[in-house]
Parts: C-alpha cells; sequence; structure tokens
C-alpha cells in the first residue's frame, strides 16, 4: 500500500533521530527509501526510525509475507526482490532515493564471502542504474592489517559499494549494545551463565561498542548526506573497553557477582567459538565470525560522522546504559508484562518478536489459560483473593515445603500471609510475593521476593474472548543468574504441572462454584 509517515512516537522520536524532513506545507513529496535485510536485527529496526523522520520506505524482502508480523507493515510499501537478482533489484530500485545496504552472509557457510562480494557487485550496478542517489552501508569496524574472514568480507563490501559511482556511506562499527544484537547476545549469554571461566588472551583487547540506538540514528542522519560525501565513517560510543571489562561491567548492571575471568595462550577462535556455541543458544555458525572478530582490536580512528551528523543533545549513551536499556526485557518486564503487549512500541534496544528465539536473554515461562463456567467478575474474586488463609489452590505440602525452605535461606516463606483477607493494592506483600500491578477485574502480577537464583513473575488474568466465554490466564515467568539459576529452573520444571496446572484447575474450579453461590 502506499506509504504515510510515522504519526505515533517511534523509537527513533525517543532516541533523538526524528526530524522534520522538509517544511511543513511545502508539498514537497518525502524521499523514497529502500531498506534491504528489513527481516534482520538493524533492519527491521531502522524502518520505524525512517518513518518517524518523514521518509517514505520501501522494504525489500525475498519473502514479503514474513514481514506480516511487523507493526510497521501498513505504514511501508513492500516489494519481493533478491539482492542477487539484477532483474528484481531493478524493480525494487525504482524511484528510490536512497537504498540501505543491510545483507551479509554471516554464519552461512564456508563460501559466505564470495556471496557476499557478488551480491555487493550486483546491487552497486542496480543502484547506478537505477539513479539511486545515496547508499548507505553498515559494516564491521577493523584495524588494520590481515583480518578474520568475516570483518574482511565487511571491509571489502564497503569498498565494492565505494566503487560503484553511486555516493557511498559507509559506516563501521564494532559490539552493537542492544537485546537482539548477535555479538551483544554471545557477551550476555557468556557473563550470565559463567561465574568463572577460561578464555583467550585476546579478551583483553580493545573494543569501542555502540548501543543500537546511535546506531540507528547514524544510518538516518546517512541519508542526509550531500552528494560530495562517499567515503567510510568509524562510528562507536564513548567507552573503549576491552571484552573483560565488558562482561565485568555487564555483570555489574544485570546485578550479577564479579566474575572470574582467567585468560590463556592456547584456546584458537575455532575453539572459542565451540565453546560459545555448547555454552549459549547463539549458533555456532554465527558464533565463529563473531570470536574469530575479537582477535582484533576495534576502536574507531576517526569521529569524522559528527560533522555530519551532530550528537543529540543528551550525548551518545554510554555502555553502561545501553546495557541498562537492553535489560529492560526483564528489569521492566516490557515484552512479558501481558499478552497484549505484543501490539505496544518498543525502543530499538529492546527485543522484538521477529528477533531469534535466543535474543533477550533467558526469560523461561509458563504460560496455561482455561475457559471458565463462571461470570468475570467471580474468576477476579478468587484471584483477587489468593495467598494467606486462602491458600495458592495448588499441591499445599509443596507450598508449605517450599516456604520452609526459603525461611532456612533467610527469606520470608509463606509467614507474611496478607493485608486484608479479599482486597489487595500495589505494593501489599502477599506471602513471599510482592504486588507488582494490579488491574482491577483483569490483571494481578506478583514478583517473588523468596530466595532464589533469579527473578519470577506470577500473572493472573480474568478476561472476555471473541466468543463472550470468561478465560483465566496463568503465567510464570523466570529470569535466571548464572548456571545456578538455569540447573533451579529445570530442576522445578517436572513440578510445574503439580503446581501450575493445580492451581489453573483449582481456581477455575472455585470460580465457577463461587458462581453458582452468586445467582442461586
Amino acid at each position: 500500500m502506499a506509504t504515510t509517515a510515522a504519526d505515533g512516537r517511534g523509537a527513533g522520536t525517543e532516541a533523538g533521530t526524528a526530524t522534520t524532513l522538509h517544511e511543513e506545507g511545502s508539498g514537497a513529496e518525502a524521499p523514497l527509501v529502500l531498506v534491504t535485510g528489513a527481516t534482520g536485527y538493524i533492519g527491521g529496526r531502522l524502518v520505524p526510525e525512517l518513518l518517524a523522520a518523514g521518509y517514505r520506505v520501501r522494504a525489500m524482502a525475498r519473502r514479503p509475507l514474513s514481514l506480516d508480523p511487523r507493526e510497521w507493515r501498513e505504514q511501508v510499501e513492500v516489494v519481493q526482490a533478491d539482492a542477487q537478482d539484477r532483474e528484481s533489484l531493478a524493480r525494487a530500485m525504482d524511484g528510490v532515493d536512497v537504498a540501505y545496504y543491510l545483507i551479509h552472509a554471516l554464519g552461512s557457510g564456508a563460501s559466505f564471502e564470495a556471496r557476499d562480494r557478488e551480491t555487493a557487485r550486483t546491487f552497486s550496478v542496480a543502484a547506478r542504474e537505477a539513479g539511486v542517489r545515496r547508499v548507505v552501508y553498515l559494516g564491521g569496524l577493523h584495524p588494520e592489517g590481515e583480518l578474520s574472514p568475516h570483518l574482511e568480507s565487511r571491509k571489502e563490501v564497503g569498498e565494492i559499494l565505494l566503487a560503484s559511482g553511486v555516493p557511498t556511506a559507509v559506516l563501521q562499527a564494532a559490539v552493537i549494545i542492544g537485546s537482539g544484537s548477535a555479538s551483544f547476545e554471545m557477551m550476555r549469554y557468556l557473563t550470565e551463565r559463567l561465574p568463572a571461566m577460561v578464555a583467550p588472551r585476546w579478551l583483553d583487547n580493545r573494543i569501542q561498542p555502540i548501543a543500537v540506538r546511535d546506531v540507528l540514528r547514524y544510518l538516518v542522519g546517512a541519508a542526509r548526506m550531500p552528494a560530495t560525501v562517499s567515503r567510510t565513517f568509524d562510528i562507536g560510543g564513548p567507552d573503549i573497553l576491552t571484552y573483560r571489562q565488558m562482561m565485568q561491567r555487564y555483570a555489574v548492571v544485570a546485578g550479577l557477582p564479579p566474575r572470574f575471568i582467567r585468560t590463556v595462550p592456547v584456546l584458537t577462535p575455532r575453539l572459542a567459538s565451540l565453546w560459545v556455541g555448547l555454552v549459549t543458544p547463539v549458533p555456532s555458525g554465527l558464533a565463529r565470525p563473531l570470536v574469530q572478530s575479537l582477535v582484533h582490536e576495534v576502536v574507531a580512528k576517526e569521529d569524522d560522522i559528527h560533522d555530519h551528523v551532530p550528537d543529540p543533545p543528551t550525548g551518545l549513551l554510554g555502555f553502561d546504559r545501553a546495557v541498562e536499556l537492553a535489560l529492560s526485557r526483564v528489569r521492566e518486564f516490557d515484552v512479558s508484562t501481558t499478552w497484549s503487549s505484543a501490539a505496544t512500541p518498543h525502543a530499538p534496544s529492546n527485543p522484538l518478536p521477529q528477533d531469534p528465539d535466543w535474543a533477550g536473554g533467558s526469560l523461561y515461562t509458563d504460560d496455561r489459560h482455561t475457559v471458565v463456567d463462571a461470570e468475570p467478575e467471580s474468576l477476579w474474586t478468587v484471584i483477587e483473593g489468593v495467598g494467606g488463609a486462602h491458600g495458592w489452590y495448588s499441591w499445599k505440602l509443596g507450598w508449605v515445603a517450599r516456604g520452609l525452605m526459603d525461611k532456612v535461606f533467610g527469606g520470608p516463606g509463606l509467614r507474611r500471609g496478607r493485608r486484608h483477607p479479599n482486597e489487595l493494592a500495589v505494593g501489599d506483600a502477599l506471602d513471599w510475593w510482592r504486588v507488582e500491578a494490579l488491574e482491577e477485574g483483569h490483571l494481578l502480577r506478583l514478583r517473588a521476593e523468596m530466595r532464589l537464583p533469579g527473578l519470577a513473575w506470577l500473572e493472573l488474568i480474568a478476561e472476555t474472548d471473541d466468543k463472550g466465554r470468561t478465560v483465566f490466564r496463568q503465567r510464570a515467568t523466570y529470569h535466571p543468574h548464572g548456571l545456578l539459576g538455569q540447573a533451579y529452573w529445570w530442576a522445578v520444571l517436572p513440578f510445574h504441572g503439580i503446581v501450575f496446572g493445580g492451581m489453573q484447575r483449582n481456581i477455575a474450579k472455585a470460580a465457577e462454584e463461587a458462581d453458582r453461590f452468586r445467582t442461586n
């Protein structure tokens, strides 16, 4: 469908990237921007930034249906094309002012360099023949000299695009800090899951990470560079750290104890990548080129990008703040707050539903729902009355045993009960839980204050489905801390059917009995 400018608050507005593209009322049509790789990590986050900045956006995908779930789908034009096919590229670039090249074959086999090379050449020719006025490419920050295959390929792609005859801005970044970024997720999982580790000595090489918010701001700003500018730009955040320092600082922000890291000279990139693939959910094929890149120091050699894209008033995001934003999935319960949260706009540092399953860190859930033969009011009465003298509607012996165990380790156990037998308010203590959110008649969210190696929430929801039936939804969510936290989840998982399954059935049964009592 025809493209319209975003009229809601996008992540770009929050990040300070969205500006008025042309004078209001001028009648000038906004430039048309082509985003390749729109199904990828950066591309999927760049589209709403461009819309918020006032551009018309055409999103390119080999399988257009894969873009249908995106919240911005109705605001863009989608074109089916393959970056290796000249004919389909010509159609995609028809009338395009700026083309973003966000394609690379990372983790796709031994011949990825050849595919990267040929795809970049095909794209360059198509852009020149279509009269595209600017190409923008996000590559990898790299030092001089011999490079890993991954960085060498990213460098070569930039050189091919610069030689195309089309003014090109090649932005070169190191580790991008944001939930869903492969390099960030690898660091996240290594830090969270390994309190002690033996690592390669190049873990002490310097790196200049950058927040995904600032990467997107630079990408949007690069579209407006004058035609006389065609070159590479190093982009990085305000902090220069070693990978070891990044892991230690991540641990501090995430509330983890300091990590014990011992470096040795014998761990090769291949062995290290196999180790990463074993310890983390990041696929080995993706981890290997990322690990190989860590052999190099990657620090910006210049900051000329600021001549064309000024810093936001608040400055570039530092490493710690970027990590805090990337952790907001857990800290603010952003993604898992309610079942309707997928419709809520997210900051670019947050995980998105289309990210890989391993993006966003470990967040385990136990989801259950039951149709209840009762009015929603009756169900809510039971939900609001849980805990204390009413109990938890399942395996009483199990709850008592867990409460005693919690007291032994200095937790509250089940001794706190509840303030009022039938009413709750935000902030109330409820046995070993704390009421974190309360939407009268609909939602009760409890945050665990028991002693456990992680963070846990329990949501109880009363709602009506599209058939007018009362539905009881229940979700337990757990964010583990370290290997002990992982072990805890898998140790208690066999009991979930008894504890949470019993709760689901018995709360529904109690609501139905209460409903019959009300109507008689």
